[in-house]
């Protein structure tokens, strides 16, 4: 399909939409962000310029998250607002289909869902990586977050080490889950007193639970080896602050994702937060342009008339009622322990359905 005069148009049009939009939402998640973040200011060596910092090494995470509203909004604005304008009907009137102008669309939309893929495996984790360190750096001395022997932390004279962490949330709970977890206690001479290995460590509520500890006590002359399936950790650690040394899966490049799903499956973990991400990430693409595919028809006949704030109207209604089903899906995948893969694979693939349906109505 050769780029024409037409394609240039509609394709400019939706660009300049998308892009707007963008901007628009972005610096809303900003400003909020921001707000989250100053009430860090004081913890530590943490102040505002820091604050400022760790926000602008989220930017291009936060442009990823965002870009399937952008996209979904800013091509229902922007094919709208011709619509409106009567330039789509002398498209039509000039022998152009509805799905060729829609093609020229979903040309640019493409290309951005490109970018932002590409984005996703390179800038984004990169600086996300970098912005929780020095958060990590800034609040906590005692917390060290390393690529390959996983998180390290000091409470006196116990040493933490945890090869893996997750973090997610629950309700209105944020939960803090450590996995493979040892601790070292040592005494004031720099003698080990005794070696904990946990298969899963908990933070919940502002309590640290162990699951299935094998601790070994050492004297001069013994060691005397304990089991316990589950024990209440006596420890100061801030999970708050340890969480932000803690990566959420979907922040992390596909590999290290996968790299991770291999480990806890061999090691018994829970895998499935690791398993949503990846899912999540390898059909973001399908996910956005499906999105917007089933949006475009509504630029044609039912936003015609009307200003703007119908367009954004529906647009985020729009956007609103399929993160509703993709949530819906995923929920239902937990709760029955049905592949991960499936449940990200159903919603754009009724969307889809949907939108050849009323395609071939029209």
């Amino acid at each position: 399909m050769p780029w024409r005069l037409h394609d240039r148009l509609v394709g400019g049009a939706v660009l300049r939409a998308v892009a707007a939009v963008w901007v628009v939402i972005l610096a809303i998640d900003l400003v909020f962000a921001l707000m989250d973040e100053l009430g860090n200011v004081g913890q530590g060596d943490y102040g505002a310029g820091t604050a400022l910092l760790v926000l602008i090494l989220t930017v291009p995470r936060r442009l990823y998250d965002l870009f399937p509203y952008a996209a979904v909004i800013g091509s229902l604005m922007g094919l709208g607002a011709m619509a409106a304008s009567s330039e789509l009907t002398a498209l039509r009137a000039a022998g152009l289909s509805r799905q060729r102008i829609g093609g020229s669309a979903m040309v640019v939309l493409a290309m951005l869902t490109v970018v932002m893929a590409i984005n996703a495996e390179t800038l984004a984790p990169g600086a996300e990586r970098e912005a929780r360190a020095l958060s990590t750096r800034a609040t906590s001395r005692n917390l060290i977050a390393a690529q390959w022997t996983g998180i390290w932390a000091r409470e006196g004279d116990v040493f933490i080490n945890a090869k893996q962490g997750t973090l997610r949330d629950v309700g209105a709970i944020t939960q803090v889950e450590l996995g493979d977890v040892r601790l070292f206690e040592f005494s004031p001479e720099g003698r080990l007193l005794s070696l904990a290995k946990a298969h899963t460590a908990i933070y919940e509520g502002g309590m640290w639970t162990l699951l299935d500890v094998r601790r070994t006590r050492f004297s001069k002359n013994a060691a005397v080896a304990e089991l316990h399936q589950r024990e209440r950790w006596a420890s100061d650690l801030d999970g708050s602050s340890l969480a932000a040394s803690v990566a959420r899966p979907r922040y992390l490049p596909a590999t290290e994702m996968l790299n991770s799903i291999k480990y806890m499956r061999r090691n018994g973990l829970n895998s499935r937060p690791f398993e949503e991400a990846f899912w999540a990430r390898v059909f973001y693409p399908l996910n956005v342009l499906a999105l917007c595919l089933a949006a475009l028809p509504f630029a044609f006949g039912q936003l015609r008339s009307g200003g703007a704030g119908k367009r954004v109207f529906a647009g985020i209604v729009f956007g609103l009622g399929y993160f509703m089903l993709d949530r819906f899906a995923v929920n239902v995948a937990n709760a029955y322990n049905v592949d991960m893969a499936l449940a990200r694979v159903v919603p754009p693939s009724l969307l889809l359905l949907g939108a050849w349906l009323i395609a071939r109505r029209r």
